[in-house]
């Protein structure tokens, strides 16, 4: 019998007798709960920040698995409506909640988004997972008043559930390192992006 399978046999025994299910010595999940910002839009997917993230996580933090849930063009409202189907799917243990710049971009009520990333931050705390909050800014051609409007959602829904927030997912983000669009990083920022989740996510990874 190879070492391999002992070790298997060794934890299903183990886990047997202390009541645990089988997947409990498995990799905790982190759930990344985006949009296009996180699903890689417009660079290679393998060098997305996620990516990165996963990368990093393997050599530094080997019981954490990165899933990435993140749609191009999801909203709040989108991701209201399926984050108890993702949370059942995944079971993560952290959830990096991404979302709302969509919303913004399309002048949404600033009322409606801060209703939904509650409604997902909650739906994630009452399944057992630490959440983290990525924080978005608008384009300051979207006027002075909806723009800060828009800001001061995330603070305020962070310091209502008591979670960590990242105020600005593009923090430091070079002009030059935007895609046609101006919206979308290139792929050589996304290694910096990275680092902004990380400083936040170290938090939470114990």
């Amino acid at each position: 019998m190879s070492g391999v399978a002992t070790s298997a046999i060794k934890i299903i025994l183990l886990s047997a007798a202390l009541g645990l299910p089988l997947n409990a010595y498995a990799a905790k999940n982190i759930l990344v709960f985006g949009d296009s910002l996180s699903a890689g839009y417009g660079i290679a997917i393998e060098k997305s920040w996620v990516n990165l993230l996963q990368q990093e996580l393997q050599r530094t933090q080997s019981g954490f698995s990165v899933v990435n849930a993140s749609i191009s063009g999801e909203t709040t409202t989108g991701g209201r409506q399926r984050i108890a189907k993702t949370l059942k799917q995944h079971r993560p243990a952290i959830v990096i909640v991404e979302l709302g710049a969509n919303d913004g971009l399309r002048g949404a009520p600033v009322k409606d988004i801060e209703t939904n990333l509650s409604y997902i931050i909650e739906r994630s705390q009452r399944s057992g997972a630490k959440v983290l909050l990525l924080g978005m800014k608008l384009p300051p051609n979207y006027g002075g008043p909806y723009t800060t409007q828009f800001d001061n959602v995330y603070p305020r829904v962070a310091r209502k559930h008591g979670i960590l927030l990242l105020p600005f997912l593009l923090e430091g983000v070079a002009a030059d390192q935007f895609q046609a669009d101006n919206l979308h990083s290139v792929e050589g920022a996304q290694q910096h992006i990275m680092l902004n989740v990380m400083q936040e996510l170290k938090h939470l990874l114990h």
